[in-house]
């Protein structure tokens, strides 16, 4: 498995994570928080696109998904995402901040939270991953 640290920190260039502008601060099996530029990220409307805030919510999921299947030796796959769309952005970077509510042998669900600049809640989403044994 490639470097853990490197994989979530450094995603490869041909990445959705670059390309949309992800960038995941801080991170660990129990919580993370990630910001994305709103411009680049909208649909024809001006506002930030929901399938956008859909891939910012299971990018920082995943990563506390990844954490800590990677301490069970195994990796984690995303099996299920709820997003809802609360409030509209069209400008600035919005942050998503994921809380764990299990971290099982099986399986971990993830809370993720998105808020604009003002803090304003715009988005919340439920993370399931399921864990598998890894291939290698």
């Amino acid at each position: 498995m490639q470097n853990l640290k490197e994989m979530i920190e450094n995603p490869s260039n041909n990445s959705l994570i670059k390309k949309m502008g992800i960038q995941i601060l801080d991170y660990s099996a129990e919580n993370a928080t990630a910001t994305m530029p709103v411009e680049g990220n909208t649909q024809p409307f001006g506002i930030l696109h929901g399938g956008a805030s859909a891939v910012l919510a299971e990018t920082i999921g995943s990563a506390c998904a990844t954490i800590h299947a990677h301490k069970l030796g195994k990796i984690a796959v995303g099996t299920e995402l709820s997003i809802s769309h609360l409030h509209s952005v069209t400008s600035g970077t919005v942050t998503a901040q994921a809380k764990s509510l299990h971290t099982g042998r099986t399986s971990a669900v993830y809370l993720i939270e998105i808020y604009n600049e003002q803090q304003i809640l715009t988005a919340h989403a439920t993370l399931r991953c399921a864990l598998l044994e890894s291939r290698n």
